[in-house]
């Protein structure tokens, strides 16, 4: 299981069968390759029902954000020599070079290097009359995909992407094991009582792991120079002898079979099992977390397609983001009245976001490669 191939059954099924159909040649187009499961089928018929019956959707849903940034890659590959065009009427060298889309998700981790490369271009005009609901993003949301030709946050830069959901990091423990502790978690200090010795599986990811134990004290995700972190190390050995295994792949079962009583792991994984399993209970850390935000970003040398205006301030729409949030059980950066929804209490409170958590939690920003280093290499020291 993993946050970026999360599937959601039945309404992915039918968002796929929808994709592929004969069109007209003279039919207006918007062709989309999205995250697998990161928009409802039902917000698809909505917005198709929205336009003029002529207009074709074409969404493509894709397992996996790392496979949706090489496919931003192979569109800009240099274009092939005489003798490998020749290479396409022999079947076993076919390209599987794809039709290049109007718009792409992307997770914000990967938009730095998005920018670098020339993968993608600026979308504009995000405050004019396409776009009316810009305005209701959180500057949070704002700030993260405005940005400089480098790929680094910059207010005076230009917007490369548009957020349409988000999730965090969170604490998922078994309800009936804290029950005989007499205590439950509210923040990552909780991982290194002593009750927990051997009962916790935590991300096998070094920013993740590493980071929270930087929050634990005081400091930043993002923290490049661990020379201003003089407590980090023996920080991080104490939390690794209450820790029964690292995956961030197989960490749920454990916690639901009573074999760990806590984990750490992705909102998009743990949401949709709470609702199975009334014993698990998740939580957003007090001192904060680290957030993700699947965003629609453009790539370069494609004409700018007013129905892909029209889309991203579709899914910017009060009622289409609260659709998507209780769909994909994932949070909106449009604020939503999820309390009025028949949506079951424990989900509610995670995907309710709470302003001042929210104002202390951070994006995991990509680091030097020096300080990337630092981190992988520190990780596996202390595994050992």
């Amino acid at each position: 299981m993993d946050r970026r191939s999360f599937l959601l059954g039945t309404s992915t099924l039918t968002l796929s069968q929808l994709l592929f159909g004969c069109s007209g040649n003279n039919q207006a187009q918007l062709k989309v390759q999205l995250l697998k499961g990161s928009i409802p089928a039902q917000v698809v018929n909505q917005f198709q029902k929205s336009l003029q019956p002529q207009v074709e959707l074409k969404f493509a849903p894709v397992e996996e954000i790392q496979d949706l940034f090489g496919q931003l890659q192979n569109w800009q590959k240099p274009k092939a020599s005489d003798e490998e065009a020749w290479s396409r009427f022999i079947p076993f060298r076919q390209s599987q070079k794809t039709a290049q889309a109007d718009l792409v998700t992307l997770g914000d981790y990967w938009l730095k290097a998005a920018i670098e490369q020339k993968l993608i271009q600026p979308l504009q005009q995000l405050q004019g009359n396409q776009f009316k609901h810009w305005s209701g993003l959180d500057e949070k949301w704002k700030r993260l995909v405005t940005r400089n030709e480098e790929g680094n946050l910059d207010t005076e830069g230009k917007v490369w992407g548009a957020p349409y959901r988000w999730g965090s990091t969170v604490i998922i423990y078994n309800r009936d094991k804290f029950q005989k502790l007499g205590w439950t978690p509210t923040d990552w200090s909780d991982l290194w009582r002593d009750e927990l010795q051997q009962r916790i599986s935590l991300l096998n990811q070094p920013r993740e792991v590493i980071g929270l134990v930087l929050k634990k004290l005081g400091k930043s995700y993002n923290t490049e120079n661990f020379d201003q972190v003089p407590d980090l190390e023996k920080e991080l050995e104490i939390l690794n002898t209450q820790v029964k295994f690292y995956s961030s792949i197989d960490y749920l079962e454990p916690l639901m079979m009573g074999d760990t009583w806590l984990a750490v792991g992705w909102s998009s994984d743990v949401l949709p099992v709470l609702g199975r399993y009334p014993e698990l209970v998740a939580i957003i850390p007090q001192s904060g977390t680290a957030i993700w935000a699947d965003l629609w970003v453009r790539p370069i040398d494609i004409a700018t397609n007013a129905l892909s205006d029209q889309w991203i301030d579709f899914c910017w729409q009060p009622s289409t983001a609260m659709e998507i949030s209780l769909l994909t059980k994932s949070n909106s950066p449009i604020s939503t009245n999820i309390l009025d929804s028949d949506i079951q209490k424990p989900l509610r409170n995670l995907l309710q976001s709470n302003r001042s958590v929210l104002d202390r939690s951070e994006f995991l920003l990509p680091l030097s490669p020096s300080a990337t280093e630092k981190y992988e290499s520190l990780f596996v020291k202390i595994k050992v």
